[in-house]
């Protein structure tokens, strides 16, 4: 697990707390659990919107972490969590193909399913610290989730971490969209 360390301490972008995020929101990043859980109870009408399922270059923050060489084709997954219209979430997750015919072979049949419920139910899936990042409009990441905001901030706040199972990683971000706040944390 060091090459897992090492590579999540030397991205000095992502860091160990969110300084600065509003009170409300921060109680949101913090959260350790299933996030999805969490917007399911104070959801009535939660739901997934699967946005893409496919091969695609890796991040190069991202290389690291799942262990694939900068370029490489990685699966890369996205949706939003969403309480009835409104997206709370956007949600970008990366795993090697390899590891679809192997630990996370689920991936291929999620659907509109929650990643989290899969990830949480499992109790050999270790899960890494969370990380933070205020990303803005230079950022990936940030293009894809602003789509789902009328309005879009300047910057959003994402978390991401690394999900381990038999030595096989998932890296799982999530941004948080403004209208997580309608919600109580």
């Amino acid at each position: 697990m060091n090459a897992y360390l090492n590579a999540y301490s030397v991205d000095t972008l992502w860091q160990p707390l969110p300084l600065c995020a509003d009170p409300r929101l921060r109680r949101w990043l913090l959260g350790r659990g299933s996030l999805t859980r969490r917007i399911q109870s104070r959801c009535e009408h939660f739901h997934v919107d699967l946005l893409l399922q496919r091969l695609a270059a890796v991040g190069f923050d991202e290389c690291g972490l799942v262990r694939a060489r900068p370029g490489a084709s990685v699966l890369v997954r996205e949706v939003t969590l969403n309480c009835g219209t409104r997206p709370l979430v956007f949600a970008h997750s990366v795993v090697e193909p390899c590891a679809l015919r192997g630990p996370w072979h689920m991936l291929m049949t999620l659907g509109t399913r929650p990643l989290g419920a899969a990830v949480f139910s499992n109790p050999r899936v270790e899960r890494y610290a969370l990380r933070f990042r205020k990303i803005g409009r230079q950022h990936a990441l940030y293009r894809h989730a602003s789509e789902f905001i009328a309005r879009p901030p300047p910057t959003l706040w994402a978390r991401r971490s690394v999900f381990v199972l038999r030595n096989s990683r998932l890296l799982v971000t999530e941004v948080f969209l403004p209208a997580i706040l309608h919600l109580a944390p």
